[in-house]
């Protein structure tokens, strides 16, 4: 298994719906809402990078609100 923070950015005010429709998509692990830069911080886990990269780009990025991911993978070093 391949584990990954998403940081997301939304448009103003979507927050808090983007938050809880990524939490209802199979292979996320929590999704909050948080200040700064990002406006969600997702932990989500696939069983290979491929699939991690099509939970990102087909079902997370396709989200109304979302205007910028960044996925980092995690790594045990």
């Amino acid at each position: 298994m391949v584990q990954a923070y998403i940081l997301i950015q939304t448009e103003v005010g979507k927050a808090a719906g983007v938050a809880q429709t990524i939490a209802s998509i199979p292979g996320v692990l929590q999704a909050e809402g948080v200040t700064g830069p990002y406006d969600v911080i997702v932990r989500a886990e696939a069983s290979d990078v491929d699939q991690l990269g099509k939970l990102v780009v087909a079902q997370i990025q396709a989200i109304d609100g979302i205007t910028r991911t960044l996925t980092c993978p995690i790594i045990h070093i």
